[in-house]
């Protein structure tokens, strides 16, 4: 018999919208694969999403995106309900997720991370906390949802209250100029690395989900050094964290000093995208893993309680 496979899609987060198409491909390609496939959309009813899982599938892909379904949240459910599920677990899900974190822990493992300090939302609204031109993010989204270049003093009082409703700390980031590059590791190998030109050098949330903003470039342009140590950054990323299954994670390349220049980590992703528009399936066909195979991979690796 085939294996009866959870796809978890939707959710409750500010990232349901791109959910839902991850999960919706994912959910195909696996039953072309031959899974028995059930797709449920996780609302905010706990005993809903426990019902949909009984009898319980011999795996979860979990599709979700953002808080909740991303954070270690929907996997500390399933650990506890002892089914298996793609991606990384409780820890590791919650420590990508909680930016100021992850960053310590990834410049105590030595990958070279932005300035940044963390702030109010009022000290932001009243004035800069950093020399401009840096980057505002919130804490726990994904996505860039709610990230926000300033670059002088007009373009930090044109924000208003209304702008940031994304919690009372905000993370201010020193602004890193050059290229957005981005690495998928699959297991324990990188897959490549991609860079990313966008019509306005800003690879927001629709840079990401609207199709012809964004070029992609696969393999990334790079000098060889810098190529082989982006992907060296994306394994000890994923590997600090604990992760498991597949991650991306999102770098700079600055190489408007120095040669061959230099790169810095932006954060890791534990549940990338699946969508047509997605980075990790166009890394994955370029090392020669077709997306259904790239899929089955994850839910015959998934695991609970680890």
């Amino acid at each position: 018999m085939s294996k009866r496979v959870a796809v978890l899609l939707g959710g409750i987060s500010s990232e349901r919208d791109v959910s839902l198409v991850s999960g919706t491909a994912v959910a195909g390609a696996l039953r072309d694969k031959g899974y028995n496939v059930v797709e449920i959309d996780v609302s905010d009813d706990i005993t809903a999403i426990i019902n949909a899982l009984n009898p319980a599938p011999d795996a979860v892909f979990n599709a979700l995106h953002g808080r909740y379904g991303e954070d270690g949240c929907m996997q500390g459910m399933l650990d506890l309900l002892n089914i298996p599920y793609t991606h990384s677990g409780v820890l590791s899900s919650a420590l990508a997720m909680d930016k100021p974190v992850a960053k310590r822990l990834f410049e105590e493992a030595g990958i070279p991370c932005a300035e940044h300090v963390i702030a109010s939302r009022e000290e932001v609204l009243a004035g800069h906390v950093m020399e401009p031109p840096y980057v505002m993010k919130p804490l726990n989204e994904g996505s860039s949802v709610g990230v926000q270049i300033v670059s002088d003093e007009a373009s930090r009082a044109a924000m208003t209250d209304t702008q940031w409703t994304f919690g009372n700390k905000v993370m201010v980031e020193k602004y890193i100029p050059g290229r957005e590059i981005t690495v998928a590791v699959m297991g324990d190998q990188a897959l490549g690395v991609t860079e990313l030109r966008t019509d306005d050098g800003f690879y927001d949330y629709e840079a990401k989900y609207t199709e012809g903003r964004t070029t992609h470039i696969v393999p990334a342009p790079l000098p060889p050094p810098i190529y082989k140590a982006a992907m060296a950054h994306a394994r000890a990323a994923h590997e600090t964290l604990g992760c498991r299954g597949v991650t991306r994670a999102d770098l700079r390349y600055d190489d408007t000093q120095s040669d061959p220049g230099s790169l810095i980590m932006l954060e890791i992703n534990t549940q990338p995208g699946m969508t047509p528009l997605s980075l990790v399936p166009e890394q994955a066909a370029h090392a020669g893993i077709e997306f259904g195979d790239l899929v089955s991979w994850m839910v015959e690796n998934a695991a609970c309680r680890s």
